[in-house]
């Protein structure tokens, strides 16, 4: 074996050495069951069971569960993440090509002149003592050196060997954030599958509290009539009357206001589905109820809640990118080598190209040392190392939120509950209250004010629990958001690019 071979065999034997730490997934150490326990069971219990990651099926709404279906599809917030998943694979795939030879081949024609003072004026005239060049090949100046023509053909290989793990820490790196761009898709994908399930809760109670006021205007116009026709026959006076048309008033006042949020939250539903304002009015104007929540509520265990939350993940996913360039950083210290070659043909006439004689080659390694940067490679270093440990305390700070975050969502979902319940039991005195005030009145035992009153009390209760309940079906939005629900582990290949709105690369829903 020649002491070239022996060498190149020994570079490449080095190349088993790869710089920098090794990247370790970090420990979770989440509670062993959940912190928020309600000493009162609610009517909705929440239990440790495994989570449906199609969780708005639980309210068991038709028009709700087919909004959903098309968040991932027709989402331009998820379509923008999606392209971003393809950006981060392209830049994976470049860092992979790193560690491959490059092999290029090339074509050339030059007509060529060299000047007749120039380093080629002394050479021996190749045409001989009687050639075209003249007479006197050594008088500076006297050589008229004639043009020619240059033919080449060939190959040209490069590879830069990977001594110490530069390109691969790169391609590790690369291979994080790309995981990093998937879980942010997926954190997108359960931002948004939340906020149509909220928008959409929200729009079925602004149309209860619509209703709760138009049936108040109904009930205002009767004791408008009532007091008018005491009016007339000298049983009230003017001031009954004209206290039943200022409440009607006041009731008929709320009607615009949330008739003006109706038309918004079709138009924000529309919105997050890509459609253009008032895109689903004529599937979402149509009144119905607020979504219960179901009596049994899955949630889990802590130990899942890591693995499930996509904002966890992409922090572990950076993390793991953070590291593997501390790597990258240090193999910059130290010498690379590059292994070159060529082979092709050369000749100053087209005939003779392809002989034998045309044939040329070069071969050989290329080492280059940094000897002198001006600090640049050590404060490189030293940022990757700071990133790095940004990164760490990022990830612990956003599995701290993770669990802060579940914990109030649970203590919202169940102390709202303990409200409506009590609100329940107030609408129903409220409406006994009014009742036996109108029967009283029309029977001249009370004053109207008390039936006034009663009016605005059964109003205010009313739409107080309208809105308790449009809470609570919010509330366990807002806690499987929390959870980290509505997303499969398995994200499907790239998007199709078609149109403006890539297919599904995520939750199968």
């Amino acid at each position: 074996m020649t002491p070239h071979y022996r060498l190149l065999l020994l570079l490449l034997l080095g190349g088993c050495t790869t710089l920098g730490p090794n990247f370790t997934a970090p420990g979770w150490s989440g509670p062993e069951s959940w912190f928020n326990r309600e000493p009162r069971a609610p009517v909705s219990q929440t239990v440790e069971a495994p989570i449906d990651p199609n969780w708005w099926t639980l309210f068991n709404d038709p028009t709700l569960t087919a909004l959903e279906q098309r968040v991932a599809e027709e989402n331009i917030d998820v379509a923008i993440a999606a392209l971003r998943i393809d950006e981060s694979r392209a830049q994976y795939d470049s860092a992979v090509s790193a560690g491959v030879p490059d092999l290029n081949a090339n074509a050339s024609y030059a007509r060529q002149k060299a000047s007749n003072v120039g380093t080629f004026a002394n050479a021996p005239n190749p045409l001989g003592a009687s050639g075209a060049l003249g007479a006197n090949p050594g008088a500076l100046g006297s050589r008229k050196l004639s043009a020619f023509d240059v033919y080449q053909v060939g190959f040209d290989a490069s590879w830069e060997l990977d001594l110490w793990g530069k390109i691969r820490r790169s391609v590790e790196a690369a291979g994080a954030t790309a995981r990093a761009s998937e879980e942010a898709r997926r954190g997108v994908l359960l931002t948004n599958l939340a906020e149509v399930a909220r928008d959409y809760i929200t729009l079925r109670g602004v149309q209860t509290e619509l209703r709760i006021a138009r049936d108040n205007v109904r009930i205002g116009q009767d004791s408008l009539k009532l007091t008018r026709q005491r009016a007339e026959g000298g049983m009230t006076t003017t001031l009954d009357v004209a206290n039943a048309q200022a409440q009607l008033s006041t009731t008929l006042a709320q009607i615009p206001s949330l008739e003006q949020q109706e038309a918004q939250l079709i138009n924000a539903v529309s919105l997050l589905l890509g459609m253009p304002p008032n895109g689903l009015r004529a599937q979402l104007q149509t009144p119905r109820m607020v979504p219960p929540v179901p009596p049994r509520v899955p949630i889990g265990l802590p130990s899942e809640l890591a693995r499930r939350r996509p904002d966890v993940r992409e922090a572990e996913a950076q993390l793991h990118a953070a590291t593997a360039n501390i790597g990258v950083a240090r193999a910059a210290f130290y010498p690379s080598v590059t292994l070159s070659g060529s082979v092709g043909l050369q000749a100053t006439q087209l005939v003779p190209l392809f002989g034998l004689n045309a044939r040329q080659f070069a071969a050989g390694p290329s080492v280059s040392v940094p000897i002198f940067e001006n600090g640049h490679l050590k404060a490189t270093l030293h940022l990757t190392e700071a990133r790095q440990k940004e990164a760490a305390l990022s990830y612990q700070q956003i599995v701290l939120r993770a669990l802060h975050e579940v914990d109030n969502a649970l203590t919202a979902y169940r102390s709202e509950q303990a409200r409506r319940q009590q609100l329940t039991d107030a609408v129903t005195q409220s409406r006994r209250a009014l009742d036996l005030a109108t029967q009283r009145y029309a029977q001249g035992v009370t004053d109207f004010l008390t039936v006034l009153d009663a009016q605005r009390t059964l109003l205010g209760n009313e739409l107080q629990l309208a809105d308790s309940t449009t809470t609570v079906s919010n509330n366990l939005v807002v806690l499987y958001k929390a959870l980290g629900g509505g997303w499969e582990s398995d994200l499907p290949e790239k998007p199709k690019s078609e149109g403006t709105k890539p297919a599904a690369t995520g939750s199968k829903i």
